[in-house]
């Protein structure tokens, strides 16, 4: 395994990073006020916009995509250091247009789309054109168990007719289309019940009900949403009917790995803010940077940073050299390593300013209300860790003679 950089993606990691510091970084706080007087708007703010379009005539744009029939064709090894500075800024990732849930639905547009969907979802959400959701979790069954869901989606001629209460459906405010996990087969084996479809947000009997409030902001644009008498085509099912839960696996396990990269590069920023005020901030005699427990907190940071960078690469090395099915272990270890790592760093950093830290005068709470998901969103921890453990033990079972 080689993780050293090659000169292509060093030429695409020089022209991410002269973006962000001459585009993105600065214009941080004008998103942040500009998003919060949209109040219940949720398109984005005009600095974002225009960033976006700066980006996509830059051609910083769907680098996330390794089909090079839609995206750049780098691979994860390759698109990890730059989704690692996409994720230095609460508004870099959407900037290059490679922001979940968008990324993850592309991905699976592209890979079990039909040339009619892809031309009426997939190109369009390429362009920047749309944004699109992904509606699974439920409010009555456990997140965690998707072979559990109620919401239905039943057979009538032509059509499906989606009946069912979904939440948590990030970014439907504003987009053009969900697609929906719905069980069309309640008497199938738990894992061929489902099915994806595709449904525009203008469907009739199709109810977007709130922005679920997190963490005391509705900014996240986590919708719940009430399906009642929906009726779209059999041709907006994504795959085969019952293929829902194989769809969503393949759609996770990209998934899984960007957040996890995005998430080093917000623990490096929270290191990089840390030591600046450890350099300059004066108290008790000396700077803070001459503190035994603050060089405690950054010591620990670092080499926590540093030691989830390789797991993320080794699991993205895997990806691209064996494929994600069997990449799925490492990709699980990751998803726990890196949500809990981050979220540690970001509470030394919040420490280490005081009560500036919990305010909006830095990135760093931002950067804590919106990663706290990471260790529920895509799998909690603790399932995570029951998979990881069963795949351990699996290994060393007696063989039947």
């Amino acid at each position: 395994m080689d993780f050293s950089i090659d000169a292509e993606t060093n030429r695409w990691r020089e022209r991410v990073a002269a973006f962000m510091d001459q585009y993105v970084y600065p214009a941080e706080q004008l998103a942040h006020q500009q998003a919060r007087a949209k109040g219940e708007d949720y398109s984005d703010p005009a600095v974002v916009v225009d960033l976006r379009a700066k980006a996509k005539a830059a051609r910083l744009w769907n680098l996330f995509l390794p089909d090079k029939r839609y995206g750049r064709g780098l691979s994860n090894v390759q698109y990890a250091p730059l989704a690692e500075l996409m994720g230095r800024s609460p508004i870099g990732a959407r900037v290059f247009n490679c922001a979940a849930p968008d990324s993850g639905n592309m991905e699976i547009l592209a890979e079990f789309g039909s040339e009619e969907q892809k031309h009426r979802w997939l190109l369009p959400a390429l362009e920047g054109e749309i944004r699109t959701c992904f509606s699974m979790t439920e409010p009555e069954t456990p997140g965690s168990d998707p072979t559990q869901l109620r919401t239905r989606a039943v057979r009538d001629g032509d059509y499906y007719v989606i009946n069912g209460h979904k939440w948590f459906t990030t970014g439907a405010f504003g987009a053009a289309c969900a697609i929906v996990m719905a069980v069309t087969d309640p008497d199938a084996p738990p894992h061929r019940r489902a099915t994806m479809i595709l449904v525009p947000l203008d469907t009739p009997g199709l109810k977007l009900v709130r922005s679920i409030p997190v963490i005391g902001t509705t900014r996240g644009n986590h919708a719940e949403i009430i399906y009642q008498d929906c009726r779209v085509s059999i041709n907006n099912r994504l795959g085969e009917e019952g293929s829902g839960f194989a769809i969503a696996q393949a759609r996770l396990g990209p998934g899984r790995i960007h957040h996890c990269m995005r998430a080093i590069g917000v623990a490096e920023r929270a290191l990089e803010l840390m030591c600046q005020r450890a350099n300059t901030r004066h108290t008790h005699g000396s700077l803070l940077a001459e503190k035994a427990n603050v060089q405690q907190w950054i010591a620990d940071s670092r080499i926590e940073i540093d030691s989830t960078r390789l797991m993320v690469m080794h699991a993205a090395w895997k990806i691209d050299t064996l494929g994600k099915r069997q990449a799925r272990q490492e990709v699980a270890m990751i998803k726990v390593l890196a949500a809990n790592m981050v979220m540690r760093v970001l509470d030394r950093a919040i420490q280490l300013y005081g009560a500036m830290g919990v305010s909006d005068d830095t990135p760093i709470a931002r950067f804590w209300r919106e990663n706290r998901i990471l260790r529920i969103g895509d799998g909690p921890d603790e399932v995570h860790r029951m998979t990881i453990a069963r795949r351990e033990v699996r290994k060393w079972q007696p063989q039947a003679s």
